[in-house]
């Protein structure tokens, strides 16, 4: 078992220090495209989320599910207002 927790870990770690990497690398001209790729991605958490929440027995899972959605929601409207600020840059005046 711990051997397991530590390879999650290093995985973790990794995945954490990779996707700071790329996104530091991303030029600005490439953000929205790519706020809107993230906000699919938080659309379907929320879909599993929801159904992980859903669950008829109370349990863990039930609860993290709750947690699960109400964070991806946020992200997912948190994205919509980034990139609706980020387009109207681009709109002449």
């Amino acid at each position: 078992m711990d051997g397991t927790l530590l390879m999650l870990i290093y995985v973790f770690v990794l995945a954490m220090f990779v996707g700071f990497e790329l996104i530091t690398k991303v030029p600005p001209t490439l953000h929205t495209p790519l706020m809107s790729g993230s906000n699919a991605i938080s659309g379907i958490t929320i879909v599993g989320a929801l159904i992980s929440a859903g669950l008829e027995n109370f349990t863990i899972s039930t609860i993290l599910g709750l947690i699960a959605v109400i964070f991806a929601t946020i992200n997912v409207v948190g994205g919509f207002l980034v990139t609706d600020r980020m387009l109207k840059m681009f709109k002449k005046k």
